[in-house]
């Protein structure tokens, strides 16, 4: 039989390497399958979504919004800001009303880090910058601010920029709960049965990572931009944004993930009410 390929992309940082280790480097029993590994920043993952570019890909929280008539999420592989998150980064110490009318840079319309910038303050101008840039942008004063994710966010202060926020922390006080960042979408035309099969090999990976950490961080740390030569903030960012959260949502992590999406609508920034739906593995 000719093997069933399937194309699963990610962003190229240490952590989805690390989540995605067992599965792409074929450790896992993936007989019957054609793996394409496909890296990519999230901003244009989110933009191939919505052309079903891929049938496994990571997604910002903020462009499934737009994106849950093609995508279901998978029940593993999510990534929360627990009190920390993309951080709005600048030449000097300004507050929230600083900002007000100022032009910050972000790494994606479509990025939840956008869309956790506009619920922190909806009063300013945005632009699209690449994420990997955005620190030297800030530091040029080609822009005010910049919004930092990925393993910038550990990396800012060695190029002496200061934070104006963590809008994961902000949003631990505003909600009490994580930040929902990104997911993996698995496109809805496959059959149940190829569905439910690559969320457990998905689940599987996370879990193999995570139980051979070693093993799985050095590999991972080839992607740690920045960071290869410093094991320990690599090692550090990679449990920022793998860990239980990322096993399985659980319910209070699909409660996050649907309270940034009613709160992004409430605020006239996602057009539509959106529920959130999960593959559901019984």
């Amino acid at each position: 039989m000719t093997p069933t390929r399937i194309g699963i992309a990610h962003s190229p940082d240490s952590d989805d390497a690390f989540m995605f280790y067992a599965l792409t480097q074929g450790i896992l029993d993936s007989s019957g399958l054609e793996i394409e590994h496909v890296l990519s920043d999230i901003e244009s993952l989110n933009q191939a979504a919505f052309e079903g570019t891929y049938e496994i890909t990571a997604l910002s929280i903020h462009a499934y919004a737009y994106l849950a008539d093609r995508y279901i999420l998978m029940p593993s592989g999510a990534s929360f800001g627990d009190g920390y998150g993309p951080v709005v980064v600048a030449n000097e110490k300004l507050s929230r009303e600083d900002l007000a009318g100022e032009t910050v840079a972000i790494p994606g319309d479509l990025t939840s880090a956008n869309l956790a910038l506009q619920l922190w303050q909806p009063e300013l101008d945005t632009t699209v910058v690449a994420f990997d840039r955005i620190l030297e942008a800030v530091q040029n004063g080609d822009v005010v601010a910049g919004v930092v994710i990925h393993e910038g966010q550990l990396t800012y202060s060695d190029m002496g920029l200061k934070a104006v926020v963590d809008l994961g922390s902000w949003w631990k006080d505003e909600t009490g709960g994580p930040l929902p960042l990104g997911g993996n979408g698995i496109r809805k035309d496959l059959a149940p049965e190829l569905i439910r099969r690559l969320s457990e090999l998905l689940s599987g990976s996370i879990n193999y990572a995570l139980d051979h950490r070693a093993e799985a961080m050095n590999f991972a740390t080839k992607y740690a931009r920045g960071l290869e030569d410093d094991p320990v903030r690599s090692d550090r960012f990679v449990s920022m944004y793998v860990n239980d959260w990322t096993r399985d949502y659980g319910e209070a992590g699909r409660r996050a993930v649907q309270l940034l999406l009613d709160r992004g609508h409430e605020a006239g920034i996602l057009p539509e009410a959106i529920q959130a739906e999960f593959v559901d593995l019984g």
